[in-house]
């Protein structure tokens, strides 16, 4: 199971959760979030992969800061197009493209996307975008069949353990690639606790 701790934003933070080894940090460039990335990222250690995070943000931004931070993945938290996403892989950048999901969700939507990005991301819908804290009801998943693997996001906290071991049990997490965490994990925004998710994320390695 691939680990993604999104929202970083100090970089001597930066430097204590990458040693940690996640598969991936995210980086949140959408000004309104009190996540909001305005520091240089520190050198990182290759295996670590690099996603800035935006919402509803002009391609021409999202190439700037593609540039500037040198990032491998752009996740799309916003309400982007798949001929958005198209046009992001056409310049070569891996697209995550982010759902937030409750009972209203329409999974058949997902379709025109499956070509144009090369993971989806499920998040609790909720009036903010992302960050929220809460969890939504995994069972939905079930209603998710496209071979497109995706990222598990929502108010995953430190004592999510046992709900994650028996959702990757299930046919519904056969996709499930990676899972997100983030605020859960804060001492304030944009600023984890290192102890906290190191805890966590030996369980992972045990149980998982």
């Amino acid at each position: 199971m691939k680990i993604k701790i999104c929202g970083m934003k100090y970089p001597e933070n930066i430097q204590e959760i990458a040693a940690l080894q996640p598969d991936y940090l995210g980086f949140i460039f959408y000004d309104k979030s009190p996540r909001f990335m305005l520091n240089e990222i520190p050198a990182l250690e290759k295996p670590i992969a690099k996603v800035g995070v935006f919402v509803n943000a002009t391609q021409p931004k999202i190439e700037a800061k593609a540039r500037q931070y040198q990032l491998e993945f752009i996740q799309l938290h916003g309400e982007e197009s798949p001929d958005f996403c198209r046009s992001l892989q056409q310049l070569k950048l891996k697209v995550i493209k982010s759902f937030n999901i409750d009972k209203q969700f329409n999974f058949n939507i997902l379709e025109k996307y499956k070509n144009y990005c090369d993971y989806f991301l499920f998040d609790t819908k909720d009036q903010q975008y992302g960050g929220n804290g809460t969890v939504f009801d995994w069972k939905l998943l079930e209603q998710y069949h496209l071979p497109k693997p995706y990222f598990l996001s929502g108010g995953i906290g430190p004592e999510s353990i046992s709900d994650l071991k028996d959702f990757l049990s299930t046919a519904a997490a056969h996709y499930c690639y990676a899972i997100d965490l983030n605020s859960r994990f804060e001492t304030q925004p944009g600023q984890k606790n290192p102890e906290t998710l190191k805890t966590f994320l030996k369980k992972i390695k045990e149980q998982l």
